[in-house]
């Protein structure tokens, strides 16, 4: 892609900027906070799924999702399999948008709309993009290369 000036943008210094890994730690560290919460408050994510003619017949999710958002979110923060851990979460916060927050409205006092829809940009930009510096993925990859060179 071509900006104005006529050079090449390369989405992969994206990844080198310092601001990537704060956004990333932010993204999982709500993401395993949300997890606790509907640990902590079952009731809560029940209520979503007892509201619901069509996640009635998944009550398992219920149990999942909450384990889910804390093991994606935990391997987000710290920036190992990003990519997957996003790939994992976007349906999950599709259903948050879809079944939970539209239900609500926008600027309703227990929406959490905004908060979903900025959560769900960030999961994309991170499948795109990948961990960016400061990763485990990048101490596993050093670690590896070094054994191999052995």
């Amino acid at each position: 892609m071509k900006n104005k000036s006529g050079m090449v943008f390369n989405i992969s210094k994206l990844t080198q900027l310092k601001w990537v890994v704060v956004f990333r730690a932010i993204l999982g560290l709500s993401l395993f906070l949300k997890g606790i919460q509907f640990i902590q408050d079952k009731s809560v994510i029940r209520k979503v799924f007892t509201e619901s003619l069509i996640l009635q017949e998944y009550f398992w999710l219920q149990t999942v999702i909450p384990w889910l958002n804390i093991l994606c979110g935990f391997f987000i923060v710290i920036g190992l399999y990003t990519r997957l851990m996003a790939i994992i979460q976007i349906p999950i916060i599709i259903g948050a948008i879809v079944f939970v927050n539209s239900k609500h409205g926008a600027f309703e006092g227990e929406s959490d709309l905004a908060l979903s829809i900025v959560i769900l940009v960030l999961l994309l930009f991170f499948l795109f993009v990948g961990g960016g510096n400061f990763t485990w993925d990048q101490v596993l990859k050093k670690e590896n290369k070094s054994n191999v060179e052995l």
